[in-house]
């Protein structure tokens, strides 16, 4: 009987999100809204009676429409996109999260919602739609140019501090406070998880689907990805992280592979179902009492989120270097909030955090915002001519130079490449180092479970702290090293520009020997130490510690090249299939 009521419900929402989309596409409004409306329709709260029977199992198929969105988001991510996005994504999409995040949380407090309430009001505001912007710069034609480019800079710098928002109000949800410590250790811990999973997912998942795809068979790639998919989101969810950052996570790994084209495409329908699921699902839980109860702070929500992104973006835009027009452009073209603000509501549902009212106010402000965005993006430059007009001249003068300056004084020529350079090595010893810290922290994490399988050889407890401790740090040597190696040549560098012939005379190469030997020596230890304290629980005793160090030190030394070369392989590995999906991607 359960199969069969199913089979009804999925009938209903597929046959009623079919007519409605129909309509909605002959009016040229977004297919979301569609999807939402036929939720409402047929959800519980539209009289004469409730069309759907089964809610628990649509909110289960609606939780695989939220892992396909942000696995899709994932794809059209890419680290390629993220290192070319520029000085003004950072800064617009920076400024936007902080302000709206505090704009939110002032107006929750206005209203006398509770501190989660408007915590998470913030959040559902701090991020604009990317499915729906990029619907609505296409239907205008408008995608190739230099204000669009800027936006899905912003889009994708905005995806990022969202997965860490969400990670932070999770944290913040189950301890039920925001203690700064608190906030530090979770970007930490993301961050690091990240950066690892990242430099380890690309060096292995786009070979196996390399592999996966010699076959020629769709089924097969389709079912691997899937099975990477589903698996790597149960991995993190076991870590304690949220499965969306694990959808988001696979989804940016397999945007650097040969096959991303056809991994897309496969996708699709499959995406296409699910997500229409997850929307009908909202549109579900719309009550249209709560909506008039609410109209008053989804008004004043509504304004907030078009005037505060359009101030916010607008003038990150225009800190960064770009003119008045592009910049006025840039926030406008940002002012709406989507399927982010959705996966944040529904998250504060799922940890009942948060009032049962804030979904659909959500819901609602998402609804007005989109309708507006194509009006807002046709509006920009109409109204930035005017204000252009109504500005006085000594101001706009003001602007101008700022702009001049601004172009003065980035590095040109040779100051540009030294400083690409070194942007480059610290990156790399970035990397390096958060991959140990990570060997560090798995040891931490599963010493009780290594130190039960070691108890039937080693009996000491601290011994056993010895073996893992130390084992940890073979298997960072090669990452030791190279970080070594890169800061080596940082010291070199930073030695050629600093000490100057007519500084130190005759002792200029002597100088410059000696920074370029203490600066990699005095990192390490500072690194050493670090690692002392984050494997504080593992930590051996202090002679069993410099028993270690020798034995790492003989290591090093009989092992130096082989080490050098083993890693060497795994950056070229790395670089060719960031290489390889650029070339792809052309």
């Amino acid at each position: 009987m359960h199969a069969i009521s199913f089979i009804q419900d999925l009938a209903v929402i597929m046959l009623v999100a079919g007519v409605v989309t129909i309509i909605f596409h002959r009016l040229r409004q977004p297919v979301v809204l569609g999807y939402i409306v036929a939720g409402f329709i047929i959800g519980p709260h539209t009289p004469p009676f409730g069309l759907i029977h089964d809610e628990d199992t649509i909110k289960t198929l609606a939780e695989l429409g939220v892992i396909f969105l942000m696995f899709c988001l994932g794809l059209e991510f890419s680290l390629r996109k993220l290192f070319k996005v520029g000085a003004t994504a950072f800064i617009a999409a920076f400024l936007e999260i902080v302000l709206m995040i505090w704009i939110g949380f002032e107006i929750g407090r206005w209203f006398g919602w509770s501190t989660m309430d408007s915590l998470f009001l913030g959040a559902i505001l701090a991020i604009s739609s990317t499915t729906i912007i990029v619907k609505a710069l296409n239907d205008l034609k408008m995608k190739n140019e230099r204000f669009a480019q800027l936006i899905f800079g912003v889009l994708i710098v905005e995806d990022i501090l969202g997965i860490g928002i969400i990670a932070l109000l999770s944290g913040i949800a189950v301890s039920g406070t925001v203690s700064s410590g608190e906030v530090f250790s979770t970007v930490g811990k993301l961050s690091l998880f990240m950066i690892v999973a990242l430099v380890i997912g690309i060096l292995l998942v786009p070979r196996l689907l390399a592999y996966v795809a010699r076959f020629e068979s769709n089924e097969m790639l389709l079912i691997t990805v899937l099975g990477l998919c589903f698996g790597f989101c149960l991995l993190v969810v076991k870590l304690e992280y949220s499965m969306v950052l694990g959808a988001f996570l696979i989804g940016a790994i397999m945007a650097e592979s040969r096959q991303l084209l056809k991994i897309e495409r496969l996708i699709e329908p499959v995406r296409d179902l699910f997500s229409a699921i997850f929307f009908v699902a909202i549109g579900l839980m719309i009550d249209p009492q709560v909506l008039v109860d609410y109209a008053w702070p989804i008004v004043v929500i509504t304004f907030a989120v078009v005037l505060g992104k359009m101030l916010s973006c607008g003038m990150g835009a225009f800190i960064a270097g770009n003119d008045g027009r592009t910049s006025l452009r840039v926030g406008m073209g940002l002012s709406q909030i989507g399927e982010f603000s959705f996966v944040i509501a529904a998250l504060g549902m799922t940890l009942q955090v948060t009032s049962d009212f804030l979904y659909p106010v959500a819901v609602a402000v998402s609804a007005i915002t989109t309708l507006l965005t194509p009006y807002l993006i046709r509006a920009a430059d109409p109204l930035s001519i005017r204000l252009g007009n109504a500005v006085p001249q000594r101001l706009s003068r003001v602007f101008s130079l700022y702009g001049e300056w601004l172009r003065s004084i980035q590095p040109q020529g040779q100051g540009a490449m030294l400083a690409a350079m070194i942007r480059r090595i610290l990156m790399q010893v970035g990397v390096n180092l958060a991959l140990v810290i990570a060997i560090f922290f798995s040891g931490g994490y599963f010493a009780s479970r290594l130190g039960v399988w070691l108890s039937e050889w080693i009996g000491d407890v601290g011994h056993q702290k010895a073996v893992i401790w130390g084992a940890a740090l073979l298997l960072s040597l090669p990452f030791l090293i190279a970080a070594y190696r890169k800061l080596k040549a940082l010291s070199m560098l930073l030695a050629e520009m600093g000490v100057k012939p007519e500084m130190a005379g005759r002792h200029t190469q002597r100088v410059r020997r000696v920074i370029a030997e203490v600066i990699p020596l005095l990192s390490l230890l500072v690194i050493f130490l670090l690692l002392s304290a984050l494997s504080a629980s593992i930590l051996p005793t202090s002679e069993l510690l410099l028993i270690i160090a020798v034995v790492a030190a003989v290591v090093v030394a009989l092992l130096w090249r082989w080490f050098v070369r083993m890693h060497t392989r795994m950056q070229v590995a790395l670089l060719e299939t960031l290489e390889n999906s650029r070339d792809h991607s052309h």
